[in-house]
């Protein structure tokens, strides 16, 4: 079959295209920017674009279908020419609900951690050869691709993503998915460009739980009150299966697992980890894997890219990277290095990128965010704020909203840079935050100028 992608180099997009490339589909695609890594792995299965931009000649009566990413417009002469010739157009989410109908779908959402807890499960169950189909939103390591799709695979874990789908569908992407498993993390207002009210926020969750199959189940955190509240007073026939902290011991920087007096060490840490991994051994044991089976994998589980990812570790100290950009998953981030961490000097960076944080009036939700650091600074790119369209951040305002008169605030790159040079670099831990880049900065250069 003969599938074209439009905007295909967003991140769903293009692990999209080498899947169906894999399995034997023609597979074609544009968009008008491409950035790493899905140009290289583009690059890497054939796929990449010949020609940036939109070329609606491109747009042929024997393609099989489209497939419209988020990042293209309306009025984007590809779909245009697509609705005259009257081709099938699905959104990324659609076409993985019509390959999973007749499969088993689990489906992790949440404000935060459903990466990670996605990444927990598919661990666990490739450690233990079992076979699944899976949409992850991050690279893991020991998988090609973050998206999967079988024939004969009796399940499919998708990591339940609550933007929209389309430029033609409005829909949350996880209310496609229809759930037969599904779990809740937790709740924290986020897209304000999109949702406009927390409330608005929230109904989208209630109507992802209301959206799951007759007899199925939902697994949720009872540390969110707004979770609880949402699973509790679900109706239906769906079966509630609560999860919340388990125990746990620090000992020299390593965390450990506690179950029935025996210490499991873990290779990551922090409470809003532990609790993902509570959620993850809850749908494994659905799956089929026991609680044994589970506690023996998710040892060697190591993390999802930019999730508390180390970057270095030295004698100086150590450096991590963490896809933090919401307020909660700040605050989550800085008390796990800090309780992991107690004696040593944190400094940590975070770069105000999505549309949200760029908000002024939703800069306020940082209140206290950045306050377990020892040092901390915001950075943002002018360039971002003028392509979003959105009106010049000021220094104060910034300063104001984290309530922290001593943060450092940058809107160049090269002076942060210099800026984190002269901080200690003794028993000292870096922190990044971002879901961008910091403008291309390479954390693993700067953690050898920092440390060695």
């Amino acid at each position: 079959m003969k599938v074209h992608f439009i905007a295909i180099g967003g991140s769903a997009m293009h692990n999209l295209a080498i899947a169906l490339k894999i399995n034997g589909f023609e597979v074609s695609g544009s968009d008008d920017e491409i950035f790493e890594p899905s140009k290289s792995r583009l690059e890497k299965y054939g796929l990449l674009p010949r020609q940036s931009g939109w070329h609606p000649e491109h747009i042929s009566s024997d393609l099989d279908f489209i497939i419209l990413g988020m990042h293209a417009r309306l009025d984007n002469p590809e779909l245009i020419r697509a609705q005259e010739m009257g081709l099938k157009i699905y959104s990324y989410p659609e076409f993985l609900y019509e390959h999973s109908k007749n499969k088993k779908r689990v489906v992790i959402g949440g404000s935060h951690g459903k990466t990670t807890i996605t990444a927990m499960v598919m661990h666990v169950l490739k450690y233990h050869h079992l076979d699944f189909d899976y949409l992850v939103g991050s690279k893991l390591r020991d998988f090609e691709v973050m998206v999967r799709l079988g024939n004969d695979a009796p399940f499919m874990v998708f990591e339940g993503d609550e933007y929209l789908s389309s430029p033609l569908d409005r829909r949350p992407k996880f209310h496609w998915y229809h759930p037969h498993l599904a779990l809740v993390t937790g709740i924290a207002w986020d897209h304000i460009n999109v949702f406009p009210t927390f409330e608005n926020y929230q109904e989208q969750f209630v109507k992802f739980v209301d959206l799951i199959e007759s007899g199925g189940k939902v697994v949720y955190n009872t540390s969110d009150p707004n979770v609880k509240r949402i699973a509790e007073n679900a109706s239906g026939d769906i079966q509630k299966i609560p999860y919340g902290l388990p125990k746990y011991v620090i000992e020299n920087g390593t965390t450990f697992l506690m179950e029935d007096e025996t210490y499991i060490p873990l290779k990551i840490f922090g409470k809003h980890n532990l609790m993902n991994l509570a959620g993850a051994q809850l749908l494994c044991e659905e799956l089929g894997a026991s609680r044994h089976q589970f506690l023996e994998a998710i040892q060697s589980f190591e993390g999802a890219s930019n999730r508390l990812e180390l970057v270095y570790q030295g004698k100086g100290g150590r450096l991590f990277k963490d896809f933090a950009h919401a307020p909660s998953k700040l605050q989550a981030t800085l008390a796990a290095v800090r309780e992991q961490f107690p004696n040593q000097h944190l400094v940590a960076c975070f770069e105000l990128h999505t549309f949200s944080s760029l908000n002024p009036e939703f800069l306020r939700q940082y209140q206290d965010a950045l306050s377990e650091a020892d040092e901390a600074a915001v950075y943002f790119n002018p360039h971002a704020l003028e392509i979003k369209r959105m009106q010049v951040l000021r220094s104060e305002e910034i300063k104001s909203a984290f309530g922290r008169d001593d943060l450092q605030v940058f809107d160049n790159s090269e002076a942060m840079l210099q800026w984190l040079q002269n901080r200690p670099n003794s028993d000292c831990v870096f922190l990044m935050m971002s879901s961008g880049n910091f403008n291309g900065i390479d954390l693993s250069e700067l953690s050898k100028q920092l440390f060695e």
